[in-house]
């Protein structure tokens, strides 16, 4: 906490790339949406890149680790004044920033009451600020989870607030191997969002035991340190920025592969929805998907996107990411 609220006081301040790198390119919305965000929730953000779903309209959605603000404003004017958006934080400071500026950007869009909220609190104890079961459609998270000393305990929150069929779509920092204690205890390297870094076949396990389907890799970027004495420290340990999907898939709904036609229908995405690395759909054009993917797009927001029809080819997901 007192890394973030005291050393780094600016984006300019961070000693390495991890904290900094692009989820994937954004499109004209998200970019607009930017635009309108007050200069202070800018600067004082330090997230990698920006991480939004897709078919926003009108949902509800909880950011963790939310910081100063700067998703959660975006992701308030893609919802929409009927959607909601919820930050939690462990940083007074960051939280206060965001807090600050909520009758601004409420002005600024339009909207006759405020459709965000921000708390300060942990992501391993979403019911300490009255978070309910089953309250949310998505669960977003930048380049935080990492921090967080007990990662099981972040996905078993995440996936109590879900609702069936809801969706965790957060970016993250993996390493290559299981950390040694040198790094795990370096100050530096764990406020640079590296130290606590989840071998990435651990959140696999993590995942399938708390209940998520098998995580969905978006996109992956490798992270360079450029220090040298951190560099030393680090070894022959890699690491890398990625995104994932997680869907809270309710029991019984893998029937078996499918065939997926997409509508066309989500803004900004007409032509084609690029959904994870393996799988993407053109509007009008028959796709074949294993059971795990006929069924996310049946039971979450994208159902009413997508004609699923029995059949197709039993396609394996390829996992990994580093």
């Amino acid at each position: 906490q007192d890394y973030y609220g005291k050393e780094l006081q600016k984006s300019e301040d961070l000693k390495t790339n991890a904290c900094i790198t692009s989820a994937r390119p954004l499109p004209k919305m998200v970019r607009d949406a930017l635009e309108h965000i007050h200069e202070e929730v800018v600067a004082r953000y330090y997230g990698c890149g920006l991480v939004i779903p897709e078919c926003l309209s009108s949902c509800r959605i909880l950011d963790l680790g939310s910081g100063s603000g700067r998703d959660c404003y975006v992701l308030s004017q893609l919802v929409g004044e009927q959607g909601h958006v919820t930050g939690i934080d462990m940083t007074q400071g960051q939280v206060e920033v965001a807090k600050k500026h909520i009758a601004y950007h409420m002005d600024k869009f339009g909207y006759r009451k405020p459709n965000v909220e921000f708390f300060h609190g942990y992501m391993e104890k979403l019911g300490d600020v009255g978070l309910a079961d089953e309250s949310y459609d998505i669960i977003v998270s930048n380049c935080v989870i990492n921090l967080a000393p007990d990662k099981r305990a972040v996905l078993q929150e995440a996936f109590r607030v879900l609702k069936p069929g809801g969706e965790m779509y957060f970016s993250d920092i993996y390493a290559s191997q299981c950390l040694s204690e040198p790094i795990r205890k370096h100050r530096v390297l764990w406020g640079e969002c590296l130290a606590g870094a989840l071998y990435w076949r651990d959140l696999y396990s993590i995942a399938e035991e708390v209940g998520f389907s098998a995580p969905r890799l978006v996109t992956a970027s490798p992270i360079t340190i450029g220090n040298k004495e951190l560099e030393a420290i680090v070894g022959d340990c890699r690491f890398v920025s990625a995104t994932f999907r997680l869907f809270k898939v309710p029991a019984g709904s893998r029937a078996g592969p499918a065939q997926a036609i997409y509508n066309g229908g989500i803004v900004g995405h007409e032509r084609e929805l690029v959904f994870d690395a393996n799988f993407s759909f053109k509007e009008g054009e028959v796709v074949d998907v294993d059971a795990e993917m006929a069924a996310i797009l049946q039971s979450s927001r994208f159902a009413e996107e997508f004609l699923i029809r029995a059949g197709g080819a039993n396609t394996a997901a390829l996992q990994g990411c580093c």
